[in-house]
């Protein structure tokens, strides 16, 4: 990482978790926020690491990955701007449960433990909005599961595309930067099997790979 630099209010409220917060609020955040460049392909944290700090991604994209003795990974989720990771480490004293690794060059907001839990105490809607987003983590777990189940690959292709997509113009497109061995890796297949779905998504008129992204079509949500 690089040197640590000061965090002002204005990137905070970048962040969905500050939003609507006082400015004296804002402040005292600030105050215990310190930010970081993380270059491509650098590690941010190690599973068995001691849970020292809350991230936020300001810019860049970075993926939580598992894996076993014998290098193969898994991978959890892509982060991109917005997002917050290590938060599970504030209740409890467990060390990290999976690795985290820079996909693109990324700034990241970092807030202490000691730090952070003093926030939520003080702060109810901070509070709230962490247990929010820990539910949304333990429904998403929940799909993964599902999916990975009773799903075949061109099912489960196609809900991890649908969950990644955002609006765009009225459209349904991935925007994030994904290769088709990351997807590969969140969804239990050969990278040589998602690509042949891939294809025969595109074949069928259900995915369009532009320049801009992956634009969704209207029907990939019967597979």
């Amino acid at each position: 990482m690089t040197q640590a630099t000061a965090v002002s209010t204005a990137a905070l409220r970048t962040f969905p978790l500050f939003q609507g917060l006082s400015d004296d609020t804002l402040q005292a955040v600030a105050h215990s926020a310190v930010m970081r460049r993380i270059p491509r392909g650098q590690g941010v944290l190690h599973a068995g690491d001691r849970s020292d700090f809350v991230y936020f991604v300001l810019t860049g994209s970075l993926k939580v990955i598992v894996s076993d003795e014998d290098g193969r990974e898994v991978i959890l989720s892509i982060l991109g701007q917005g997002e917050l990771f290590g938060e599970m480490g504030m209740f409890g004293e467990q060390p990290r449960s999976a690795s985290v690794v820079a996909v693109t060059p990324a700034d990241l907001v970092l807030i202490a433990k000691h730090d952070f839990r003093r926030i939520l105490q003080d702060n109810f809607e901070v509070a709230w909005r962490i247990m929010c987003n820990l539910a949304d983590r333990l429904r998403n777990a929940d799909r993964k599961i599902e999916s990975l189940a009773l799903m075949d690959v061109y099912g489960r292709v196609a809900r991890l595309l649908l969950e990644m997509s955002e609006d765009v113009n009225g459209e349904a497109v991935v925007v994030r930067k994904i290769t088709k061995q990351d997807i590969a890796k969140m969804i239990g297949a050969s990278r040589e099997m998602v690509s042949r779905v891939m294809k025969d998504l595109g074949s069928q008129g259900l995915i369009e790979e532009t320049d801009h992204g992956i634009v969704l079509r209207d029907r990939l949500n019967d597979l």
